[in-house]
């Protein structure tokens, strides 16, 4: 299976761009009502993702609180605590499933490592549960249909 079914893109994903402040970064995520936003460079390129928690880190260890101070710190100077693996747009299902497990979202990359845009784990999940309960109801029917004559549809 593609993993480009999955796909929500760029187009419809909030992202940063590694030189806007953290105030900026704030903002945004306040907006989207996000609690992790992608980083990107100008070219497009995936650099990261930033969350809630390194927010409250650095603000709370850099600012004691003050947004207004705070203007002037690029995100690329944020450390992050964790590293928000993206795949690459021609990854097999296995690989994404392994990502996903690790993080909410899943950025995806072309070759030139540009970002086309996330996977959301909640998406792979309902995927995987609806498959499930196909082969499920197959299971269920097909008893029944071996006892069925091919000619009559009848019960043998």
């Amino acid at each position: 299976m593609n993993i480009l079914f999955f796909l929500t893109p760029k187009s419809e994903v909030a992202y940063i761009h590694n030189d806007a402040s953290l105030r900026q970064a704030l903002e945004k995520m306040e907006y989207y009502r996000y609690t992790a936003i992608p980083i990107l460079n100008h070219s497009g390129q995936y650099i990261g993702t930033l969350t809630e928690g390194d927010l409250l880190r650095v603000i709370k260890k850099r600012y004691s609180l003050n947004l207004h101070d705070a203007e002037d710190l690029p995100i690329e100077n944020i450390p992050r605590r964790w590293k928000y693996a993206p795949v690459n747009a021609g990854c097999t299902i296995e690989e994404l499933v392994d990502t996903s497990m690790q993080q909410n979202f899943v950025p995806v990359v072309d070759d030139q490592n540009v970002f086309i845009g996330i996977i959301r784990r909640k998406q792979i999940i309902e995927h995987l549960y609806q498959k499930q309960q196909r082969a499920d109801d197959l299971k269920l029917t097909i008893p029944y249909a071996q006892t069925m004559t091919v000619k009559e549809g009848t019960p043998v």
